[in-house]
C-alpha cells in the first residue's frame, strides 16, 4: 500500500514538472539605439508631429472683431469647429463621419501597400514612446548600461537618474495633456486661467487624466500597448498580401546562421549564410521580437532592425540589406534566383484607391455646395390649434434660423401651400402678413415665436402640409422647410 502511494506521488510530481506554466511575467524590453535611414526618418516625423501637436493651438487666425482667433478650435460652448478658414456647425457632423471613413480607407490602402508603416512612424503611441526612450537613453545610457543599472543594487547614481527620468517623463506628459485641452479652449486664455486657479474644474480633471495616461502608456506600457491593447494588429492580416511591402529577413541569404569568430576555421562560404546571429536586430526592436522568425503581430514595420543589421553587415564586410523592405512574393522569387517586381496596382489597392477618390470627390462637392443658412421649425404641442373669431385657424411654431455667414443678415420668411396663410411674431401687436423680415446676427442663431393663420383644407386627421420658405435678402440664398398645419378633423 505504501509503495502504491509512493508511485502515485512520484507520478503526480512528474506531472507537475512536465506541465508548462500558463503564465509568464512580462520581459522588460531594452531597445538599443541605432543609426540609419529608418531612424533618421523616424526622428524627422517625430519632430514634425510633436511640433504640430504642441504649437498648433497657439496659431492665430483673424476672423474679425469679437470672433474667436484660434486657428484650430473645437468650441463646445458655441458648438463650432474652427479649422483655419473653415467653420463647421453641428449640422455638418456628416463631414466628420466622412472624414473618419476616408481615414479608415486610407489606412487600409497604406497597410496593403506598406504594412504597419502607420504604427511604426506616425501613431501617437509610437511618437511619444520614441520621445520617452530618447529621454531614458539620455539619462541612463544605452541598452547595456540600462540593463546593468536595473540589475544592480540601489545607489545614489541610480536613484538620481531614475528620479530625473521620471520627472522629465511627467513634464512631457503634463504638457501633452495641457496641449490636448487647448484644442477645446483658447490656448492663451486657458494657460493664464490654469496657473491662476481660475480654469474650469473640467480643465484640471482632463489635463490630469491625459497626463496620467501619457505617462503610463508611453513610459511604462510601451510595447504592451501595441501588442495587447491596440486592435489594429488583429485587423492588419486581412489587409496584407504577397505584394505588401514589409520589413523582412532574407532567409534564403542569411541561413544557416553562424558566428564568424567561432567558425573562423571554416572558409566564408563553407555552408554558412550571411547572418552572424549577433541579435542586433532583436536588440534594436522596440517591441522585442526577432524579425528572423517571419511576419509577426508585434512587428510595427519601423525598420530599426534594418538599420541595426546593416551596421553589422558593414562591420563584417558583407552585403547590406540582409533585413530589408520587400514583399513575400519578391522574397520567394529571389530564393529561386528570379525577380518579382512590386505591383502597386492590384485588386485590393484599386478598390481602396477608388473608394478614396469617390469619397473625396463627394465630400468636396458637398463642401462646395454647403448651405450658409439653416431653418428648423417645431410645432407647438399644446394647443395644437386655435379657432379664431373670423373662422380662420391659428397654429403656433418656434423657428430657429442659423446664419452661417460672417455678416448680420435679414431673412424674408414666406409660406406656400396654405390657403389664406398669414403670420406674425408672437407678443407683437401687428397685423398678420404673408411675409416677415427676420434679422439674425452674424454666425448666430435666431429664435422666433411665430403664429400662423390660415384656412386649411379639411383632412381626415385634421392636418395639412405646407412649406416655410426662407430667403437671405442680401445673397438670395434660400431654403425650404415642410411642416404641418393642424385643424379640425374633416369628413
Amino acid at each position: 500500500m505504501a509503495s502504491m502511494d509512493k508511485l502515485r506521488n512520484a507520478a503526480a510530481e512528474e506531472g507537475k514538472v512536465s506541465q508548462p506554466s500558463l503564465y509568464a511575467s512580462q520581459v522588460t524590453v531594452y531597445p538599443k539605439a541605432v543609426h540609419g535611414p529608418a531612424r533618421a526618418v523616424k526622428w524627422g516625423i517625430l519632430v514634425f508631429c510633436l511640433t504640430v501637436y504642441y504649437l498648433l493651438p497657439w496659431l492665430r487666425w483673424d476672423r474679425g472683431p469679437g470672433r474667436v482667433s484660434q486657428a484650430v478650435l473645437l468650441d463646445l460652448p458655441t458648438r463650432r469647429f474652427y479649422l483655419f478658414g473653415l467653420e463647421l456647425w453641428p449640422q455638418d457632423i456628416w463631414l466628420l463621419t466622412g472624414l473618419l471613413i476616408l481615414s479608415a480607407v486610407g489606412l487600409f490602402l497604406v497597410t496593403s501597400l506598406a504594412g504597419r508603416v502607420w504604427c511604426g512612424y506616425t501613431c501617437p503611441q509610437t511618437v511619444w514612446t520614441d520621445l520617452y526612450m530618447w529621454i531614458e537613453r539620455l539619462l541612463e545610457g544605452d541598452r547595456n548600461a540600462r540593463m546593468r543599472r536595473d540589475q544592480g543594487p540601489a545607489s545614489l547614481d541610480k536613484i538620481w537618474r531614475k528620479l530625473a527620468k521620471h520627472t522629465l517623463w511627467f513634464a512631457v506628459a503634463f504638457w501633452t495633456g495641457g496641449a490636448f485641452i487647448m484644442y477645446f479652449v483658447d490656448a492663451p486664455t486657458l494657460t493664464v486661467q490654469f496657473w491662476t486657479g481660475e480654469a474650469a474644474t473640467e480643465a484640471y480633471v482632463f489635463i490630469g487624466l491625459f497626463t496620467a495616461t501619457t505617462y503610463l502608456l508611453a513610459g511604462w506600457a510601451r510595447e504592451q500597448v501595441c501588442t495587447y491593447m491596440c486592435p489594429w494588429p488583429r485587423f492588419q492580416a486581412s489587409m496584407l498580401d504577397e505584394q505588401s511591402l514589409i520589413v523582412t529577413y532574407q532567409n534564403w541569404r542569411g541561413e544557416p546562421r553562424g558566428h564568424r569568430k567561432i567558425d573562423a576555421g571554416k572558409p566564408a562560404n563553407a555552408g554558412l549564410g550571411h547572418c552572424i546571429d549577433c541579435l542586433a536586430c532583436v536588440h534594436a526592436c522596440p517591441t522585442g521580437i526577432d524579425i528572423r522568425d517571419g511576419v509577426q503581430l508585434e512587428c510595427i514595420n519601423c525598420g530599426l532592425c534594418v538599420d541595426a543589421c546593416n551596421e553589422m553587415m558593414v562591420r563584417t564586410g558583407q552585403p547590406k540589406w540582409l533585413v530589408t523592405w520587400d514583399t513575400l512574393a519578391g522574397q520567394k522569387a529571389k530564393a529561386q534566383g528570379t525577380h518579382e517586381a512590386f505591383r502597386f496596382l492590384r485588386p485590393r489597392t484599386l478598390i481602396y484607391a477608388g473608394a478614396m477618390v469617390v469619397g473625396i470627390t463627394v465630400m468636396w462637392a458637398a463642401m462646395a455646395t454647403r448651405a450658409r443658412l439653416d431653418l428648423a421649425v417645431q410645432h407647438d404641442r399644446a394647443p395644437l390649434f386655435v379657432q379664431v373669431r373670423d373662422g380662420s385657424i391659428r397654429n403656433g411654431y418656434t423657428l430657429k434660423i442659423s446664419n452661417k455667414t460672417q455678416a448680420r443678415a435679414e431673412f424674408v420668411l414666406t409660406m406656400h401651400g396654405l390657403a389664406g396663410g398669414a403670420m406674425l411674431l408672437a407678443e407683437q401687436p401687428a397685423t398678420p402678413a404673408p411675409a416677415l423680415v427676420l434679422p439674425v446676427d452674424a454666425d448666430g442663431i435666431g429664435t422666433f415665436r411665430l403664429l400662423v393663420f390660415g384656412h386649411p383644407t379639411p383632412g381626415s386627421d385634421g392636418s395639412q402640409q405646407f412649406d416655410f420658405i426662407l430667403r437671405n435678402a442680401t445673397t438670395g440664398e434660400r431654403t425650404t422647410y415642410t411642416s404641418v398645419f393642424m385643424g379640425p378633423r374633416g369628413g
